[in-house]
């Protein structure tokens, strides 16, 4: 199984979805982490991506994700995938693919992006983010205003699986 940990920055998609990931006995991914460096470089000067940007990372992340189903692997990954197309990019060819949206209030959003710091993303690009954002209609959609913890059970309770 993929699941994919999706929302605008400041969701929690990296603190909910590594606990998830060791819940379910599997990797955990950081699509951050798969940015060309033109990319970062684009963020951290706080210039939003455009589609453009983002082909070539969504593939490199898919080709990563079918990799692993291939060998049987399980793995959590956190991206943004703001838009249906991206997620339709990331779910391409995989033959088990769950989506979870992670969502909040743009107020709770924005005092959580307040008080972290991001190694590129700032918190001045969260605007351009809901904007792009295309909420998916078929998700475990979850209200991260709940504490981390409760998200993740949350989220095992909806994928069907068994505890411990």
């Amino acid at each position: 199984m993929i699941v994919v940990v999706m929302g605008v920055s400041g969701v929690g998609k990296s603190t909910i979805g590594a606990p998830l990931a060791a819940r379910l006995g599997c990797a955990f991914l950081d699509a951050d982490d798969f940015h060309p460096a033109a990319n970062v470089a684009k963020m951290a000067a706080g210039v939003p991506l455009e589609d453009a940007d983002r082909w070539p990372w969504l593939t490199r992340l898919n080709a990563e994700l079918r990799a692993r189903e291939a060998r049987g692997e399980d793995a959590v990954l956190a991206c943004s995938a703001l838009k249906h197309s991206y997620r339709e990019r990331l779910a391409e060819g995989i033959a088990r693919f769950e989506l979870v949206y992670l969502h909040a209030a743009a107020s709770l959003l924005q005092a959580r992006l307040g008080e972290r710091r991001h190694r590129y993303m700032p918190a001045t690009l969260l605007a351009s983010q809901l904007s792009t954002l295309e909420p998916p209609a078929h998700a475990i959609a979850i209200d991260v205003a709940a504490s981390p913890e409760r998200c993740v059970e949350q989220i095992v309770a909806a994928l069907g699986v068994r505890p411990g």
